[in-house]
């Protein structure tokens, strides 16, 4: 069995010049300008499917896409028409996946600082799942349903204290990490819940972290999680429901070992067979990550030493990726030659931490060429910022032949509009001749 994305080119080279799918990507640079976002719709509906097809010995299931790692309005909208649901950590995301079309029922709100307001918001919307965090966030989830009498579906997150193996700041099973219930205090506190007026508590909810290239974290904390159901089933608690996040790796750099979706799904199965409850799966980076590219023009080559600086018009606040934890995005040039350089690649913004690269080997580019960021689909545009007054860059979609911007360039001059002087400085102060 293989991943359908092998057979999946999204942005090929043809005739000397990369494209994504059938639209040249200068054509796209011509309309839209640089940097910009460029998605495959092939590409996510193929990684969609390469998920749900590794699942189908589960029986009972549900699909959520993790919304952090693509939030835009046409990619939620594509995934709902392929069947997915949301996982949501912010009112903010509940507010994009309901506009994409995704059912209220097929949302589940994840997340450790849901507010009173976000919680209101989620019931109001009637969503088919809250992840509860700590004791006391189930306490006001029930007081709050009960106001509006009405009974809120929620699992229990327990930290399972499981190493996931991946970088410190995307782990998040371990003891020390800020999510779920630690897990030797789980069933005290889902019996006391359970108890509440208000509160349908159905199941439990782990997620030991993001980019996991070795599936046996996953199946230490899944079997963690075996035991605790049979504990809180031999106490006479519900278990309907069993969420196992997401967290499945894809490849950044060129033969990168990841584990194979189809891999994990005979795992799974093996692991839960007996459980008798319906699961929940949150992909997000594998389902979005190679979809995308982010599109940039050379703007100067600096001498450096020992390598000169590959200076592009993209950013370290358009990618924050490589800043926030050193993560590696391959480097191509839109019509590379043949020939190869070493150099640093950076941005313009005033940080060092504004590189890309450093001493890498990469396409040989001049200033005016256009290069892309591989793999930036996840956690690329929806991480962005405007800082250095910089504008947040366009996402464009392609499907086929055609494609469309589906997220603006925001200039400054747009971000002005939000910004106001207090009513004391509004008026400039006249100057009067001596």
């Amino acid at each position: 069995m293989t991943d359908l994305m092998q057979a999946i080119q999204p942005f090929p080279l043809r005739d000397g010049v990369l494209h994504a799918e059938g639209v040249a990507l200068p054509d796209i640079a011509a309309a839209v300008g640089t940097p910009s976002y460029v998605y495959s719709s092939a590409a996510l509906r193929s990684a969609a499917r390469t998920f749900r097809e590794a699942l189908a010995p589960i029986r009972r299931k549900h699909l959520a896409f993790a919304v952090k790692a693509n939030p835009n309005l046409a990619v939620l909208q594509l995934l709902a028409e392929e069947g997915y649901g949301a996982d949501i950590v912010s009112g903010g995301e509940l507010v994009h996946a309901l506009a994409a079309g995704m059912p209220a029922s097929g949302i589940l709100y994840s997340g450790v600082g849901k507010t009173r307001r976000e919680l209101v918001a989620a019931l109001d919307a009637g969503i088919g799942q809250f992840n509860i965090e700590l004791e006391e966030e189930g306490q006001m989830l029930a007081m709050l349903a009960r106001a509006r009498g009405v009974r809120a579906t929620a699992v229990l997150r327990v930290n399972p204290d499981v190493d996931a193996g991946t970088h410190a700041k995307i782990s998040t099973g371990r003891k020390q990490n800020k999510f779920g219930v630690a897990y030797g205090d789980a069933f005290a506190i889902y019996g006391r819940l359970a108890a509440l007026d208000g509160l349908d508590l159905c199941g439990i909810a782990i997620h030991i972290g993001s980019q996991l290239a070795d599936l046996a974290p996953l199946e230490t904390a899944y079997r963690r999680t075996g035991a605790l159901i049979a504990a809180l089933r031999s106490a006479g608690h519900r278990i309907d429901r069993v969420d196992l996040g997401g967290g499945l790796g894809v490849a950044y750099r060129p033969g990168e070992p990841m584990p194979r979706a189809w891999a994990y799904g005979i795992m799974v199965d093996r692991v839960t067979r007996d459980w008798d409850v319906t699961l929940t799966f949150e992909p997000g980076r594998f389902i979005a990550a190679a979809a995308g590219v982010l599109l940039t023009e050379v703007v100067w080559i600096k001498p450096g030493a020992p390598d000169p600086h590959v200076i592009v018009d993209a950013a370290m606040n358009d990618l924050a990726r490589p800043a926030l934890y050193d993560a590696f995005h391959d480097f191509a040039a839109v019509e590379p030659s043949g020939a190869r350089m070493v150099a640093n690649i950076a941005g313009p913004v005033c940080e060092s931490g504004d590189t890309f690269a450093t001493g890498r080997e990469i396409d040989r580019v001049k200033a005016g060429d256009l290069a892309v960021f591989r793999t930036v689909g996840a956690y690329g545009a929806t991480m962005a910022s405007t800082y250095n007054c910089r504008a947040r860059i366009p996402e464009v979609l392609v499907d086929g032949d055609r494609f469309a911007v589906v997220a603006d360039r925001i200039t400054p001059e747009a971000m002005l509009r939000h910004q106001h002087l207090p009513e004391w400085t509004a008026r400039p102060a006249v100057r009067r001749a001596a």
